[in-house]
């Protein structure tokens, strides 16, 4: 299954006002949340990487529009009920909007097409390394892909973003790698979420 939730409190600024629309793609396990607790039944504010919430309102600010994206293998594994997680992701995104981050979609993909358990054994494009949700922020949000940047732990999301011709950037983490073996190009890394986005946001404004 594929979980895209969205986000309708944008303000659509007049026709030729504005500039290219940049989003910023980040996977949820590893870079925004802690990694160590994929499992996690009921969010708490405490799984957020410190300085995160605080790093994505100046993107938002900046005018980056927001969107989340990972596997969700604990549910497709069967670790994790569906329902279970939908809690966590509307608690999640619920603290962020009272802390003025508005997340414009959250892409989860919650099926494994090898490994899934019964109901959620199936392809999808929206499982990384695919490109579902870069193409469709692009066609339902008209977000310029070329200009936009995925942050990720893993090569997964990076290969995927290099795929969809987004720009890259690498979260080292707690495990000093970035995991996977993925081919990607990846434009530069940052030890945490907040760093990576400090980094951008500057590098626009001083554009």
């Amino acid at each position: 299954m594929h979980h895209s939730t969205s986000n309708s409190n944008h303000l659509n600024p007049l026709e030729g006002t504005q500039g290219p629309r940049r989003a910023l793609f980040l996977k949820r396990w590893g870079t925004l949340l802690s990694p160590t607790s994929p499992g996690a039944c009921r969010f708490s504010p405490d799984l957020l990487v410190p300085g995160a919430v605080e790093a994505l309102f100046r993107a938002s600010q900046a005018g980056w529009w927001i969107y989340l994206l990972g596997n969700e293998d604990e549910v497709a594994h069967g670790h994790v009920e569906l329902e279970t997680w939908e809690r966590f992701e509307a608690d999640l995104l619920q603290h962020l909007a009272k802390n003025g981050v508005r997340v414009a979609r959250s892409y989860a993909c919650t099926d494994d097409p090898s490994d899934g358990v019964v109901g959620h054994r199936k392809e999808s494009v929206y499982r990384l390394p695919n490109t579902g949700a870069m193409y469709h922020a692009k066609q339902a949000d008209g977000v310029e892909l070329k200009t936009s940047w995925v942050v990720g732990d893993e090569s997964l999301e990076l290969a995927a973003g290099w795929r969809a011709g987004c720009l890259t950037a690498g979260i080292l983490g707690e495990r000093d790698c970035i995991k996977g073996s993925l081919e990607t190009d990846t434009a530069f890394v940052a030890a945490d979420l907040p760093t990576a986005l400090q980094a951008l946001v500057s590098a626009v404004r001083a554009a």
